[in-house]
């Protein structure tokens, strides 16, 4: 029996019951396929999440429509493996599109395919499996798993460093992350893509899927009016002073340069960047790119795939799904993380993830609820 990094095994025979989720893509396919041939007795599920599938977008989705579906279907028909197809739209709906819709009601900027990983792959989803009696779900994240002689676990950045999603799956905790399977962390994308073709599955060069899943024509602005409305407000200089208005503060994310409708330039011509979006009085404040620095934030909702940090650790710290790692220092007080920067990053909003790194090995995750920011002053003519 061959086996694949990070696989937990049953001490009698190595054979787990694992439940393999099937997006429709090619990554899910492959993995899928993988803990078949490392032994493993394997079904595979594919999870319905919408209530009307047309309404999600279709194409190069590899997620959610009806035909990702049809196409997990014939992946795992080639495979060889029961499939089957679990109604989890309710739970979608509620854990992850109310939440993205709140948390921008709130002034924050959501990770929804950070929420769904949390919620519905790796809670939802592994409960209904340990509950049907199987040991393990594999998913095609690209991340590895690093097992230890005394049983711990630890997560770990995949191989390849451009598909690498270890930062949404900083979500996970310890006994989460003892009943994951990921099979893809060992290898790179266009091997995949290979050995795809090799095993005769029809998703071999099925686009990856992107953007949000459940906003249909793309156009988030016009998803979040239609579920909260307009609401007409100010746009404000960093000293108050009033420069246009919008109608919604939703509409509008830190670190926006475009689209901001202001009536007039800077006094000193340089373009104004959104700073700050303020749901109590619904106002948007504008100013210049250095009003952006973020030097150190505090993040609640903390969860920790092992050990929590230490006391002033020194991490690393990635603070966008494709952003770039910055070294940190790090503690947790009173339930928060709190971390300083040692070089501001420019453009983090609340409502995002920041996941800490140890080298390769994630740390665990937390939502950033506020920032630290230099004061900055509106130019003058």
């Amino acid at each position: 029996m061959t086996d694949f990094p990070g696989a937990p095994t049953t001490p009698s025979t190595g054979r787990l019951r694992v439940l393999a989720a099937m997006s429709g893509g090619v990554d899910s396919a492959v993995a899928a396929a993988r803990a078949v041939e490392a032994g493993h007795e394997v079904t595979g599920v594919h999870l319905a999440l919408s209530a009307n599938p047309q309404s999600f977008r279709t194409g190069a989705r590899g997620c959610c429509t009806i035909e990702d579906s049809r196409d997990a279907w014939r992946a795992a028909d080639v495979i060889g493996i029961p499939f089957y197809v679990w109604d989890l739209a309710e739970r979608f709906r509620e854990d992850v599109i109310d939440d993205f819709v709140a948390e921008y009601a709130a002034g924050r900027t959501p990770n929804p395919c950070l929420r769904c990983n949390e919620k519905i792959k790796f809670a939802a989803l592994l409960d209904k499996a340990i509950a049907l009696g199987f040991d393990a779900v594999c998913t095609g994240h690209y991340a590895r798993i690093v097992d230890h002689p005394d049983g711990s676990r630890e997560l770990h950045r995949a191989v390849d460093a451009a598909k690498d999603q270890s930062y949404v799956l900083g979500v996970l905790d310890a006994d989460q992350l003892a009943h994951s399977l990921f099979p893809l962390g060992d290898t790179t994308k266009e091997a995949i893509r290979e050995e795809a073709e090799r095993r005769g599955l029809a998703v071999a060069k099925k686009p990856d899927s992107h953007d949000i899943c459940f906003i249909a024509d793309g156009d988030t602005q016009g998803f979040l009016a239609k579920h909260l409305g307009t609401a007409t407000g100010d746009i404000l200089d960093v000293d108050g002073s009033k420069l246009g208005e919008h109608d919604g503060a939703y509409g509008f994310t830190i670190g926006q340069r475009k689209g901001l409708r202001i009536g007039r330039p800077a006094a000193d011509g340089k373009p104004r960047y959104v700073l700050d979006i303020s749901p109590v009085d619904n106002t948007v404040t504008v100013g210049p790119v250095e009003g952006l620095d973020v030097t150190g934030l505090t993040a609640i909702r903390p969860r920790w795939c092992g050990t929590e940090p230490l006391a002033d650790g020194r991490y690393t710290a990635q603070l966008r799904a494709h952003g770039e790692e910055v070294p940190v220092s790090a503690s947790v007080a009173d339930g928060e993380l709190r971390v300083q920067l040692d070089t501001p990053v420019r453009g983090i909003a609340p409502g995002q993830a920041v996941v800490l790194y140890d080298g390769t090995r994630v740390v665990g995750s937390a939502t950033i609820a506020t920032t630290e920011r230099p004061a900055v002053t509106a130019a003058r003519p």
